[in-house]
């Protein structure tokens, strides 16, 4: 069975709202936010374009990265995990994420890929989570094993 490259979902937010609030759930999974390309800003100062609102937000697990690293060394041409924050032509946003799980076929990268994987989702999930819920607070790995 193949599975995406990527995993998606539309939360019921704005755009900027998206944005804020994957942040979040990224920074819950662990993640911080290491690039941000504004592409609606980018195609109108570089093309004189007026372009929907879509960002790219680099993700970076910095345990994750040193593991990956540290078994591959050309792993950084993967690296940070994108996600993509988009709002549709109809209005509607869309936040998706890289799936590593099939993005990385290294053996030797598998049980990095499965818990990247696990956690981008779960951040990507999150976003349908009421805020009033109370938040995640799970301890994270020092190291993988």
């Amino acid at each position: 069975m193949t599975m995406a490259y990527y995993y998606s979902n539309k939360p019921n937010l704005s755009f900027n709202d998206a944005v804020a609030k994957i942040t979040e759930t990224l920074k819950q999974q662990g993640f911080g936010i290491i690039t941000s390309i504004d592409m609606k800003e980018t195609l109108r100062q570089k093309l004189n374009i007026a372009f929907r609102n879509y960002k790219i937000l680099g993700a970076c697990n910095p345990q994750f990265a040193y593991n990956a690293i540290t078994r591959e060394s050309h792993i950084g041409l993967m690296l940070p995990c994108n996600i993509v924050v988009q709002q549709h032509e109809n209005g509607q946003v869309e936040v998706s994420a890289i799936n590593p799980l099939e993005t990385l076929d290294l053996a030797n990268l598998n049980h990095i890929a499965k818990e990247v994987s696990s956690r981008l989702r779960a951040a990507i999930d999150d976003l349908y989570r009421d805020s009033s819920e109370p938040k995640r607070n799970e301890t994270l790995p020092n190291k993988l094993g």
